[in-house]
């Protein structure tokens, strides 16, 4: 398994960050490509194809691409929200980085309901585009249950529905992040490396992302289940959201992983 950066977690511009990146010793990133100058709006032909050339000359991946606009609940937006995705998969197509990752919304727990059927239907519609590009849109975990979301990625029934799995957002939602994997399964194209607790003290539950290896996920127990039990051979890519010093974070991050069986140094 590879080391990756989601570049939301490097508070500079993009070159800066990839070279950051590089230098911190990540084999690739995550591009952040929502209202910024990676957005398939503002990013030209020529552009990509220098983006392309550029991270090559790194010697740095790209593990996905992260287009999270708000998810696919909001009926009164969902039409322009499923327009601007495909718009992201043929980003995905010029940077050829198959996997595009996003939150699409908390999969109602009623399979029956109107809002369900709703969700399904714009998630096959984006997950069919994926498809037929070769590539695949991976819902992150987290608002619900992990077996929700492996029931409802079953529904969907497309080649182009996967997961990218988080184990931190399932744990600070107060769900099992282990049995979770097996839920999820061959879905799991791209994950986050993530930390976080979720405990109750007195009356008051504190819930907060915390620096890798110092949370309630088991990384060891983790990171063997991916690896030896469900064969996953591709990203772990760090997301630090919060915290004084997010770039020291990703280094003690880095290492963190790199001293785990499985990890490519």
């Amino acid at each position: 398994m590879k080391i990756g950066i989601i570049t939301a977690s490097l508070p500079m511009d993009t070159k800066t960050g990839l070279r950051k990146a590089r230098e911190l010793g990540a084999h690739g990133v995550q591009l952040w490509i929502v209202d910024n100058d990676l957005d398939p709006r503002n990013l030209t032909q020529s552009g990509r194809e220098e983006l392309v050339d550029y991270m090559a000359s790194l010697n740095l991946e790209r593990s996905a691409l992260c287009g999270d606009i708000g998810g696919f609940t909001d009926l009164s937006k969902v039409d322009e929200r499923i327009a601007r995705t495909k718009q992201m998969f043929d980003l995905c197509v010029d940077l050829k980085t198959p996997i595009l990752t996003t939150h699409i919304g908390v999969v109602p727990a009623d399979p029956l309901s109107r809002e369900y059927d709703a969700l399904l239907g714009a998630v096959r519609e984006i997950a069919e585009y994926a498809a037929n590009r070769d590539c695949c849109f991976a819902t992150e975990t987290g608002p619900e249950p992990a077996e929700t979301l492996a029931a409802f990625l079953e529904r969907v029934n497309s080649g182009g529905a996967k997961a990218n799995y988080d184990p931190a957002n399932l744990v600070m939602s107060g769900f099992n992040h282990l049995e979770g994997l097996y839920a999820l399964g061959t879905y799991v194209v791209h994950t986050h490396a993530k930390d976080g607790i979720a405990h109750s003290i007195a009356e008051k539950k504190e819930v907060m992302e915390v620096p890798l290896g110092k949370g309630d996920v088991d990384f060891p127990r983790y990171l063997h289940i991916l690896r030896e039990e469900l064969g996953y051979t591709g990203y772990l890519t760090i997301e630090r959201e919060c915290g004084d010093d997010p770039i020291a974070d990703i280094a003690e991050a880095i290492a963190f992983l790199k001293r785990q069986p499985g990890v490519e140094r």
